[in-house]
Protein backbone atom coordinates (compact mmCIF):
# COMPACT_ATOMS: atom_id res chain seq x y z
CA UNK A 1 0.00 0.00 0.00
CA UNK A 2 2.64 2.07 1.04
CA UNK A 3 4.48 1.76 -2.67
CA UNK A 4 1.22 2.64 -4.15
CA UNK A 5 0.78 5.71 -2.69
CA UNK A 6 4.17 6.58 -3.14
CA UNK A 7 3.90 6.19 -7.11
CA UNK A 8 0.42 7.89 -6.73
CA UNK A 9 2.04 11.01 -5.56
CA UNK A 10 5.13 10.48 -8.13
CA UNK A 11 2.79 10.47 -11.06
CA UNK A 12 -0.13 12.29 -9.90
CA UNK A 13 1.56 15.09 -8.93
CA UNK A 14 0.90 17.31 -11.63
CA UNK A 15 2.19 20.63 -12.81
CA UNK A 16 -0.42 22.94 -13.12
CA UNK A 17 0.92 24.71 -16.70
CA UNK A 18 2.14 21.34 -18.32
CA UNK A 19 0.38 22.31 -21.98
CA UNK A 20 -0.29 20.29 -25.10
CA UNK A 21 2.39 20.87 -27.59
CA UNK A 22 0.55 20.89 -31.03
CA UNK A 23 1.19 18.04 -33.43
CA UNK A 24 2.09 19.70 -37.13
CA UNK A 25 3.26 17.56 -40.05
CA UNK A 26 7.38 18.20 -39.82
CA UNK A 27 9.55 18.87 -43.52
CA UNK A 28 11.41 16.23 -44.11
CA UNK A 29 14.54 18.64 -43.82
CA UNK A 30 13.73 19.78 -40.28
CA UNK A 31 12.17 16.03 -39.05
CA UNK A 32 15.80 14.93 -40.46
CA UNK A 33 18.22 17.87 -38.32
CA UNK A 34 16.02 17.05 -35.37
CA UNK A 35 15.94 13.14 -35.73
CA UNK A 36 20.20 13.61 -35.79
CA UNK A 37 19.88 16.27 -32.58
CA UNK A 38 18.01 13.33 -30.51
CA UNK A 39 19.90 10.67 -31.47
CA UNK A 40 23.05 12.27 -30.63
CA UNK A 41 23.46 10.41 -27.46
CA UNK A 42 27.25 12.14 -26.39
CA UNK A 43 27.89 11.62 -22.53
CA UNK A 44 26.61 15.19 -21.09
CA UNK A 45 29.25 17.47 -19.90
CA UNK A 46 29.46 20.94 -18.84
CA UNK A 47 30.61 23.31 -21.78
CA UNK A 48 32.98 26.24 -20.74
CA UNK A 49 36.07 27.95 -21.15
CA UNK A 50 37.93 26.11 -18.62
CA UNK A 51 37.41 24.06 -15.79
CA UNK A 52 37.05 26.85 -12.76
CA UNK A 53 34.26 28.82 -14.77
CA UNK A 54 32.67 25.07 -15.15
CA UNK A 55 32.70 24.67 -11.19
CA UNK A 56 31.46 27.73 -9.78
CA UNK A 57 28.23 27.12 -12.43
CA UNK A 58 28.01 23.78 -10.76
CA UNK A 59 28.42 25.08 -7.02
CA UNK A 60 25.77 28.10 -7.98
CA UNK A 61 22.91 26.48 -9.77
CA UNK A 62 23.26 23.52 -6.99
CA UNK A 63 22.68 25.36 -4.28
CA UNK A 64 19.65 27.15 -5.59
CA UNK A 65 18.13 23.38 -6.82
CA UNK A 66 19.05 22.18 -3.23
CA UNK A 67 15.53 22.41 -1.70
CA UNK A 68 13.97 20.70 -4.96
CA UNK A 69 16.53 17.76 -5.23
CA UNK A 70 18.44 16.57 -2.04
CA UNK A 71 20.97 14.34 -3.36
CA UNK A 72 23.94 15.55 -4.24
CA UNK A 73 25.01 13.82 -6.97
CA UNK A 74 21.53 13.31 -8.98
CA UNK A 75 21.47 17.34 -8.38
CA UNK A 76 24.93 17.77 -9.88
CA UNK A 77 24.05 14.75 -12.90
CA UNK A 78 20.75 16.49 -13.88
CA UNK A 79 22.54 20.35 -13.76
CA UNK A 80 25.18 18.83 -15.98
CA UNK A 81 22.74 17.15 -18.03
CA UNK A 82 20.57 20.30 -18.36
CA UNK A 83 23.39 22.66 -19.25
CA UNK A 84 25.24 20.21 -21.82
CA UNK A 85 21.57 19.53 -23.81
CA UNK A 86 20.49 23.37 -23.47
CA UNK A 87 23.95 24.64 -24.90
CA UNK A 88 24.34 22.03 -27.83
CA UNK A 89 20.61 23.05 -28.82
CA UNK A 90 22.03 26.65 -28.64
CA UNK A 91 19.88 27.54 -25.81
CA UNK A 92 20.77 29.73 -22.08
CA UNK A 93 20.77 27.07 -19.81
CA UNK A 94 18.87 29.09 -16.95
CA UNK A 95 16.18 29.42 -19.26
CA UNK A 96 15.97 25.60 -19.66
CA UNK A 97 16.03 25.19 -15.72
CA UNK A 98 13.38 28.13 -15.44
CA UNK A 99 11.21 26.35 -18.11
CA UNK A 100 11.74 22.97 -15.91
CA UNK A 101 10.63 24.34 -12.86
CA UNK A 102 7.38 25.86 -14.29
CA UNK A 103 6.62 22.76 -16.49
CA UNK A 104 7.23 20.07 -13.84
CA UNK A 105 8.78 21.29 -10.65
CA UNK A 106 12.09 19.43 -11.41
CA UNK A 107 9.74 16.26 -11.11
CA UNK A 108 11.17 13.63 -13.45
CA UNK A 109 7.97 11.40 -13.50
CA UNK A 110 5.54 14.23 -13.82
CA UNK A 111 2.61 13.59 -16.41
CA UNK A 112 0.11 16.23 -17.13
CA UNK A 113 -3.76 15.79 -18.09
CA UNK A 114 -2.42 16.25 -21.93
CA UNK A 115 -0.24 12.86 -21.77
CA UNK A 116 2.94 15.06 -21.42
CA UNK A 117 6.10 13.73 -19.78
CA UNK A 118 8.77 14.28 -17.49
CA UNK A 119 11.20 17.04 -16.45
CA UNK A 120 10.00 19.48 -19.96
CA UNK A 121 6.94 17.74 -19.94
CA UNK A 122 7.03 16.45 -23.94
CA UNK A 123 4.00 15.20 -25.92
CA UNK A 124 4.49 11.91 -26.94
CA UNK A 125 3.92 12.18 -30.24
CA UNK A 126 7.92 13.26 -30.63
CA UNK A 127 8.74 9.89 -30.34
CA UNK A 128 6.82 9.22 -33.60
CA UNK A 129 7.51 12.06 -35.13
CA UNK A 130 11.52 12.28 -34.30
CA UNK A 131 12.70 9.42 -32.68
CA UNK A 132 11.97 5.47 -32.18
CA UNK A 133 10.18 3.38 -29.77
CA UNK A 134 13.08 2.72 -27.54
CA UNK A 135 13.29 6.40 -26.29
CA UNK A 136 11.60 6.55 -22.92
CA UNK A 137 10.65 10.27 -22.14
CA UNK A 138 11.03 9.45 -18.14
CA UNK A 139 14.19 8.95 -18.68
CA UNK A 140 16.12 12.09 -17.51
CA UNK A 141 18.79 12.79 -20.75
CA UNK A 142 16.16 11.20 -23.45
CA UNK A 143 13.73 13.97 -21.72
CA UNK A 144 16.17 16.72 -21.77
CA UNK A 145 17.33 15.99 -25.42
CA UNK A 146 14.07 15.50 -26.23
CA UNK A 147 12.95 19.40 -24.72
CA UNK A 148 15.80 21.60 -26.25
CA UNK A 149 15.52 19.99 -29.58
CA UNK A 150 11.68 20.91 -29.70
CA UNK A 151 11.87 24.30 -27.81
CA UNK A 152 15.05 25.11 -30.21
CA UNK A 153 12.67 24.42 -33.27
CA UNK A 154 10.06 26.51 -32.03
CA UNK A 155 12.47 29.25 -32.01
CA UNK A 156 13.50 28.60 -35.48
CA UNK A 157 10.41 28.70 -36.67
CA UNK A 158 9.32 32.38 -34.80
CA UNK A 159 13.06 33.25 -36.18
CA UNK A 160 14.37 33.59 -32.30
CA UNK A 161 10.96 34.94 -30.42
CA UNK A 162 11.32 33.57 -27.47
CA UNK A 163 7.56 34.44 -26.08
CA UNK A 164 6.01 33.07 -29.14
CA UNK A 165 8.10 29.87 -29.17
CA UNK A 166 7.31 29.85 -25.36
CA UNK A 167 3.58 29.61 -26.36
CA UNK A 168 4.24 26.94 -29.08
CA UNK A 169 6.36 24.70 -26.30
CA UNK A 170 3.47 24.52 -23.54
CA UNK A 171 0.60 24.90 -26.46
CA UNK A 172 -0.51 28.33 -25.33
CA UNK A 173 0.62 30.54 -28.50
CA UNK A 174 -1.01 34.07 -28.25
CA UNK A 175 -1.44 33.77 -24.03
CA UNK A 176 0.97 35.72 -21.78
CA UNK A 177 0.32 33.47 -18.88
CA UNK A 178 2.78 30.71 -19.77
CA UNK A 179 6.09 32.93 -20.98
CA UNK A 180 5.23 35.13 -18.51
CA UNK A 181 6.07 32.58 -16.28
CA UNK A 182 9.36 31.08 -17.48
CA UNK A 183 10.41 34.37 -18.02
CA UNK A 184 9.66 35.02 -14.34
CA UNK A 185 11.36 31.78 -13.22
CA UNK A 186 14.49 32.34 -15.55
CA UNK A 187 15.24 35.78 -14.68
CA UNK A 188 14.36 35.73 -10.54
CA UNK A 189 15.57 32.23 -9.60
CA UNK A 190 17.97 30.89 -12.55
CA UNK A 191 19.53 34.11 -14.06
CA UNK A 192 23.38 33.69 -14.07
CA UNK A 193 26.14 36.61 -14.53
CA UNK A 194 28.93 34.67 -14.39
CA UNK A 195 31.89 34.94 -17.18
CA UNK A 196 30.06 32.13 -19.20
CA UNK A 197 26.55 32.96 -18.73
CA UNK A 198 25.51 34.13 -22.54
CA UNK A 199 26.20 30.91 -24.35
CA UNK A 200 27.99 28.26 -25.71
CA UNK A 201 32.00 28.02 -24.93
CA UNK A 202 34.64 25.39 -27.29
CA UNK A 203 35.44 23.27 -24.56
CA UNK A 204 33.87 20.91 -22.33
CA UNK A 205 34.22 19.94 -18.82
CA UNK A 206 32.66 16.80 -16.56
CA UNK A 207 31.53 17.49 -13.63
CA UNK A 208 33.60 17.08 -10.43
Amino acid sequence: MRNFFLLTTLFCALPAWAGAQKEVALAHSVATAMQRSINDSSAPRLVFANQTEASVWLTEMSSRLRKRIPDDFMREKLLTAIHYEATRAGLDPQLVLGLIEVESGFRKYAISSASARGLMQVMPFWVRQIGTNEHNLFDMYTNLRYGCTILRHYLDIEKGDLYRALGRYNGSLGKPEYPNMVLAAWRNKWDWQGPSSAGVRTVAYPAR
